[in-house]
């Protein structure tokens, strides 16, 4: 598919005023919108006040209770990798405060699916837990939250999700997008909710003493933030100044030796260097591992990877992480053959002209992987796509993936008002969500999907686009700019890694690793040679007779034998 490549507007206000900011990143910093000195300001101080959130007090003063009394605290979390970090940071803090019983649950995919359901609270009486804390879920739980009170728990939600159109009667409910909630920073991950929570906790602790009677030690919830930032980005919230002073925060403690023994062991099986890691390397390396063990078997694994103090155990466990993300790939790339052939009956059964809004169900494809399989489609064809996959004999469930334009979760709230009792569940965000619906109303819903998209995006919104900061100069090609660029970092969702385009002679160009076009470029300005690869191009179009590319792409340093260059990363290509 062809592209547009469009340049960011630049705004028309600048107040960056350092004199030792140099001027390509003072234009990439304005073009996302930093224009005031201390939004490139990543040190803990320029975090949020705990204080905005709503009920963080409350919920504060409950795991107080629970802390100092030796109560049985239960979190329950998701099964993907913000449940799962958020899971660990909840474990880790509450007993570095001194919380004597502190377990977990998070509910099989396949055999509870998500949220705190009544199903799952049955699971939890067995394990008699007094406070129950929700992680990464709990705001859509109303039966779930209703069923664990009526058994007699406390029951906290920690959750970032948007709210329904009922709440849940929990005891108490931290959520930055909880009507009322004024906490500036709505993009916070689950993990970056509980993160928070274990703040006001502190605070209450120490207001009563407990850590000076008890002679405990009081914790640096910093120590947990190599886990928040793994978190925050694999959940692809928006990074706003919030979210990338934690994921900094993280990074930077990673890089200095100071993380859990599962994270280094994620990196080293994920063939990456620690002292290098950045932000892009947690969302492509390390979450997939940690990921591919809530979509093929049970997330139980990834959390205790994280929580393990043993290197050894670590080791271990991250290689079983590694090997199930391998099976996935395999999954992935099978239903991918498939979803492409049924994509192209549906372009022939629609009279050449493909659904604005794209539904996919297949009796054989697997539940854990179809949010993927959804991803990549959309990536393709830049239109919604939802695929589906069943969950028994008579319900299937959905992964959903947006385009610009579209807010998810508000269209299926429009479809769900338009045909009552066709969804049997939904929820999500802007860009993801998921559903439940009968399965012999596939077709019903799938026209449904389609009409409601239409009625929210236009034409022009299905054709895809490449944004971009423009041209680099010449004497800009250099392992210099690459550093400057990765250290502004992090980047991230709603805050991107800088992406130039140009023209470029097209020296040479073959294919490596079966799928991926290796080029060597030349720079016309200054006739400088210049090495470029491009991940996963369709070799049924390169290598291909030309001798000019125009190029969207970014700065890439690479390590080979201890000698770094200079290499693009090339993003979209087409020949002039």
């Amino acid at each position: 598919m062809k592209k547009a490549i469009v340049r960011r507007p630049l705004p028309q206000t600048d107040s960056l005023n350092s004199a030792d900011l140099p001027d390509l990143l003072r234009r990439i910093f304005r073009a996302r919108g930093i224009t005031r000195e201390e939004l490139i300001d990543h040190s803990l101080k320029r975090l949020q006040s705990v204080d905005q959130l709503q009920q963080v007090d409350l919920a504060a003063r409950y795991l107080a209770d629970a802390v100092m009394e030796g109560q049985r605290i239960l979190i329950v979390g998701d099964f993907d990798a913000d449940g799962a970090t958020s899971t660990a940071v909840g474990i880790l803090g509450l007993r570095a405060m001194g919380a004597r019983h502190v377990d977990f649950l998070v509910p099989n995919r396949f055999d509870y699916g998500y949220g705190l359901s009544p199903e799952i609270v049955e699971v939890a009486k067995g394990m008699s837990p007094d406070v129950l804390v929700t992680v990464d879920n709990g705001i859509s739980s109303v039966e779930g939250v209703a069923a664990a009170r009526q058994a007699g728990m406390r029951v906290i939600v920690t959750d970032h999700h948007l709210p329904g159109a009922e709440l849940p009667q929990a005891d108490a409910i931290v959520n930055p997008n909880a009507p009322g909630c004024v906490f500036p920073s709505k993009n916070l991950a689950g993990v970056g909710v509980i993160f928070y929570v274990l703040t006001a906790v502190r605070r209450e602790l120490r207001t009563r003493n407990w850590f000076a009677t008890r002679r405990i030690p009081e914790p640096n919830l910093a120590d947990l933030l190599d886990i928040v930032a793994l978190g925050t980005v694999a959940d692809v919230v928006p990074l706003d100044h919030n979210n990338r002073i934690l994921v900094q925060q993280g990074l930077m403690r990673i890089r200095a030796g100071r993380t859990r023994p599962g994270i280094q062991a994620l990196i080293d099986v994920s063939n990456r260097r620690r002292q290098s890691l950045v932000a892009a390397d947690l969302g492509f390396a390390i979450a997939p591992r940690l990921n591919a063990a809530g979509r093929l078997e049970d997330m139980s694994i990834g959390i205790e990877c994280l929580l393990t103090d043993s290197p050894h155990m670590a080791r271990d466990l991250a290689l079983q992480l590694d090997e199930f993300n391998q099976s996935r790939k395999l999954i992935e790339s099978e239903m991918q053959e498939q979803a492409m052939l049924a994509l192209n009956s549906l372009h022939l059964r629609e009279g050449g002209d493909l659904p604005w809004g794209i539904c996919l169900f297949d009796e054989n494809w697997h539940q854990g992987v179809i949010g993927i399989l959804a991803s990549r489609i959309k990536e393709r064809l830049h239109r919604p796509v939802i695929t589906f996959a069943p969950s028994d004999e008579e319900l299937i469930k959905g992964s959903a993936r947006s385009i610009p334009g579209l807010h998810m979760r508000d269209a299926l709230d429009v479809v769900s008002k338009r045909y009552p009792g066709l969804l049997v569940k939904f929820g999500g965000h802007a860009m993801a969500a998921g559903m439940t619906l009968a399965r012999e109303r596939f077709d019903e819903f799938a026209r449904a999907f389609d009409e409601t998209v239409k009625t929210l995006l236009n034409e022009e919104d299905l054709n895809a686009s490449i944004v971009t900061d423009g041209p680099l100069r010449a004497e800009e090609f250099s392992l210099e700019t690459a550093q400057l660029i990765r250290d502004a970092a992090p980047w991230g969702q709603h805050f991107p890694e800088p992406l130039f385009d140009g023209e470029f002679d097209l020296i040479e160009q073959r294919i490596v690793g079966g799928r991926h076009l290796k080029m060597v470029l030349r720079e016309p300005g200054s006739g400088q040679y210049l090495d470029g690869i491009a991940f996963n191009v369709d070799t049924r179009q390169w290598p291909r007779e030309t001798r000019r590319v125009r190029l969207a792409y970014k700065l890439d340093i690479n390590l080979y034998r201890g000698k770094q260059s200079l290499q693009l990363l090339v993003d979209y290509l087409e020949a002039c």
